[in-house]
Order: structure tokens, then C-alpha cells, then sequence
């Protein structure tokens, strides 16, 4: 039923825009495109300062990975902590996150997408308050955990955020801006982190939350969730605004308002429900991409890369850490102009093939290495393999996941469904970072030998079991998903 209906949809779009073609004069003088330049301008103007706005959350959540890394030994120095003390403080951050990821779609869902990054930010500020105020473990741990939990709930409402006010014509582009901001943010971090003490790092964790704060006075919130909660009159005002004063939004307002009214006759969502046919298709690829995404061994390279270039025979992992981070960045900035133009399928499975190419040349450098040949190509094999991995993960597997997430879940759903899939996320990135050093003592090229199996597998799922969802509304996408189950 709900398939005809799109179709229906799609259909009378198709007619009216041929009768409103016939309708059109051959010829258009200046003025009129300068016009309609003019509103398409300021169609786009509010979701890109949306946009802006949300991803301040990105930022915030980037400077809360990147804190840890360039401020080690000036911590356990002033406060004198031991190494398990600020290994637990390194940590916490994840459980917090963790707990975060749980309660966000709860959040988002009860206080709408702009409440959750207001809590979000709340959060993140007190925990940096701690940090700077602290003056032994204790207080240290607190606003760790604090701001972990933060960049919890930051991970899934600020892509949700984004593809529920974006065009879809703009959708993934922007949602990918998500995952640009947070390596921007961690890079950030980590260089002023290298100029200035502890506690004024803390102090500049602040400063994207406060921009957030205050940003989020000036944008919509989501139409989709004022549809939802049933604020017709708000949820108008929000798309027109969205859409530019001039613009027609009746059709996309229309279709928004189906997909709510067919889901309002469902029960309400319960975790034993993401079991049934009806969603099962988009939950086993939500958590397969997140658990492929982190088992591909992101955050045990990323981690500890400099020790893994020391390993290698290099003299310090400085060069190589630096080449990382000067990659990341513009390949990101690539990614997020190609997932509208190549699709997210395609990108993910060319990402996936670079990350396998990059963990069977870091894994045969270190079985070289073990067999003492060639050893004056190791080094030069290990960072090449490691660019090559960064470079490739930065340009599919690092955003596309998060983009198809904020993407194939009903609205009904989304909120539990997006939990337990950034639970999942945040728990792959504790198991990866947690096992990595023992991998390695195992076997270095056996460790990089399972991450490229994980690879090799996510190319195969993807072709099998994702759909594409570049250039659908979020209310086709789920058509399709049906039509496939």
C-alpha cells in the first residue's frame, strides 16, 4: 500500500512537471534567472546554517577523542597519577559514550533533535569544567565520563539531525560533514594540544558547545519530528523556513505527513519489535556496517599508529603520524563530494578495497620483518600501507555507515534502532582499542591479516544487502527497504 502510494506520488510529480514545462516560455530572460538563482540560494541557506550549526557537535566530539592523546605525560605529571590512573581516564571516556549512545534515541525522541544537542552540549561543558578544575583522579574521571557521554548522544542525533532537514538532492554531502568535522576536530586537539597546557585545552573544549548553544536559538528543529509529535503548525513553519519563504513544500509536506500518519497506527516501537520482518532488513545493516566500520581495526590503528611505526624500524612514529593526519583531512573533504555523485555503495565498497589493500601490505611489511627480508623496505611498506588504509577508511567507511544509519530507519524506530546501533559502535571501538596491543604482541601480521578479512567482508555485504539511498527521500528509502525484505 504504502509503495503504491510513493509511486502514486512520483507519478503525478512527473505530470505536473511536464504540464509545467508546456507552460514555460522558450525563452527566459536574465532577470528571471537571476531569481530563481536568488531562491535557490536562499533555499539552501538555512540547512546549510543548520548544518553548521549541528555539527559544531561533531567538532566538540572530535576534540573530545583527540584530548587525551597530546596531554599524557603534562597530566600524569601536575596531578601525579600512575599509568593505570590515566589509562582509566583515557577510557571512561568510551563508557561514557557508551551510556550516551543509549539514552540518545530515548532523548532525541522526548525532547526533539535540538533539545538532545542541547543536552548534549550541557553535558560536554560540565565535564570540561571538571577536567579543568580538577586536582587528582577523581574529579578528572567525572568530567572525562561527562563529556563521554556528550559525544554519546552528539554521535547519533547530529546525523539524524542533518538527513531529516536536508534535500535529498544534498543529503548525504551534508551528512558527511559529520564525520569531517570530527576528524577536523581530533587534528585540532592534538596540534594546539602540543602548544598549550592541559587546562586551557579544557577551556577550548568549550567553545564549540557555546557557538552550539547558541546557534541552536536561530534554527528549526527537525519537521520530521514536529510531524511526528504533532505539531502541524510548527512542523509548516519549519520546512517553509528550511525551504525558502517562496518555495512550494506542499508535496514534500505531504509525504512527510503519510509516512507519519501510517506509522501513528503502529504500536509504539519496543526493542523485541526490531526482531520482526518489518525491521529486521534495516537493523541488520545499520549494526553490520557499524561492527564492519570498527572491526576493520580503525581505532587500534589510529590509536597507537606511532608505536605501530617504532615497530616497523622507524626512529619515532612522528612522520608518520603527521603524514596521517595531513591525509585525513582533505580525503574526508573528497568523500564528502563524492557520496552524492557516486552513491554510497560504491563508495563504501571502494573504501573497503582500499582498507584490505592497506592491511596485506602493512601485514606482509611485518611478516617480512619477521623473516628478516628486505628489511630496508619495511618501514617504507608499513606507512604506505597505513596511509593507504587512513586514506581509504576517511573516504567511505569512516562517514558512509553513519550517513545509510541516519537514513533506513522508519521514524517510529529510529530513535531505539539508532541507540543500539551507536552502542554497538561505541562498543566496537572499546573492543578494538582494547585489543589491539595484545594482537600485535600475538602477531603484527596476523593482527593487520584478520582487520583486511573484515574488509574483504564488508564489500561482499555491502553488494548483497545495502540498498542505495542517494538521491530517495528518507520516505522512499523505506519503500524500497520494504519492497526488498
Amino acid at each position: 500500500m504504502a509503495i503504491r502510494e510513493i509511486k502514486d506520488v512520483e507519478r503525478g510529480e512527473i505530470a505536473n512537471k511536464v504540464v509545467e514545462d508546456l507552460e514555460k516560455p522558450l525563452l527566459k530572460n536574465q532577470d528571471d534567472d537571476e531569481e530563481e538563482e536568488s531562491e535557490i540560494c536562499e533555499s539552501y541557506l538555512m540547512v546549510l546554517f543548520s548544518t553548521f550549526v549541528a555539527v559544531c557537535g561533531s567538532f566538540e566530539f572530535g576534540s573530545c577523542v583527540g584530548y587525551s592523546a597530546p596531554t599524557q605525560s603534562s597530566i600524569r605529571q601536575d596531578l601525579q597519577l600512575s599509568l593505570a590512573e590515566f589509562s582509566m581516564f583515557g577510557s571512561i571516556l568510551t563508557i561514557g559514550a557508551m551510556l550516551g549512545a543509549v539514552m540518545s534515541g530515548k532523548i532525541s525522541d522526548f525532547s526533539g533533535r535540538k533539545g538532545a544537542m542541547r543536552t548534549s552540549a550541557c553535558f560536554c561543558i560540565t565535564g570540561w569544567l571538571a577536567v579543568f578544575f580538577s586536582k587528582g583522579a577523581l574529579l578528572l574521571d567525572v568530567g572525562r565520563f561527562f563529556t563521554g557521554y556528550g559525544i554519546g548522544v552528539f554521535s547519533y542525533v547530529v546525523p539524524v539531525y542533518i538527513a531529516e532537514i536536508s534535500p535529498k538532492n544534498l543529503r548525504g554531502g551534508l551528512t558527511t560533514l559529520n564525520q569531517l568535522m570530527i576528524v577536523i576536530g581530533s587534528s585540532v586537539s592534538f596540534m594546539i594540544g602540543s602548544l598549550i597546557s592541559w587546562k586551557t585545552l579544557a577551556l577550548t573544549g568549550l567553545v564549540p558547545c557555546i557557538v552550539l548553544l547558541l546557534g541552536l536559538c536561530f534554527i528549526p528543529e527537525s519537521p520530521r519530528w514536529l510531524a511526528k509529535a504533532g505539531h502541524e503548525k510548527e512542523f509548516r513553519v519549519a520546512l517553509q523556513k528550511l525551504r525558502g519563504r517562496d518555495a512550494d513544500i506542499t508535496n514534500e509536506a505531504e509525504q512527510i505527513q503519510a509516512s507519519v500518519q501510517a506509522l501513528e497506527i503502529l504500536p509504539k516501537a519496543r526493542i523485541q519489535d526490531l526482531v520482526s520482518k518489518k525491521y529486521s532488513r534495516s537493523v541488520i545493516i545499520g549494526v553490520s556496517l557499524m561492527v564492519f566500520q570498527q572491526f576493520v581495526g580503525i581505532n587500534g590503528i589510529g590509536f597507537y599508529a606511532s608505536e605501530t611505526f617504532v615497530k616497523a624500524g622507524l626512529s619515532s612514529g612522528k612522520f608518520g603520524t603527521i603524514a596521517m593526519a595531513c591525509v585525513q583531512v582533505p580525503i574526508t573533504v573528497l568523500g564528502t563530494v563524492l557520496i552524492d555523485k557516486c552513491g554510497r555503495r560504491p563508495l563504501i565498497m571502494i573504501s573497503a578495497g582500499g582498507i584490505f589493500l592497506g592491511c596485506i601490505l602493512t601485514g606482509t611489511a611485518f611478516f617480512l620483518e619477521g623473516q628478516s627480508l628486505l628489511l630496508e623496505w619495511v618501514p617504507i611498506l608499513v606507512v604506505g600501507g597505513v596511509l593507504i588504509y587512513v586514506a581509504a577508511f576517511s573516504i567511505g567507511m569512516g562517514p558512509v555507515p553513519w550517513v545509510i544509519m541516519s537514513e533506513i530507519f522508519p521514524i517510529n524506530v529510529k530513535g531505539i534502532a539508532g541507540s543500539i546501533v551507536v552502542l554497538v559502535n561505541w562498543s566496537g571501538a572499546w573492543a578494538v582499542s582494547y585489543t589491539f596491543n595484545f594482537l600485535m604482541s600475538w602477531s603484527s601480521p596476523g593482527t593487520f591479516y584478520v582487520y583486511s578479512a573484515f574488509a574483504a567482508t564488508t564489500i561482499i555485504f555491502v553488494a548483497k544487502m545495502v540498498p542505495e539511498t542517494k538521491g530517495k527521500t528518507l520516505e522512499e528509502i523505506q519503500a524500497c527497504i520494504r519492497r526488498e525484505t
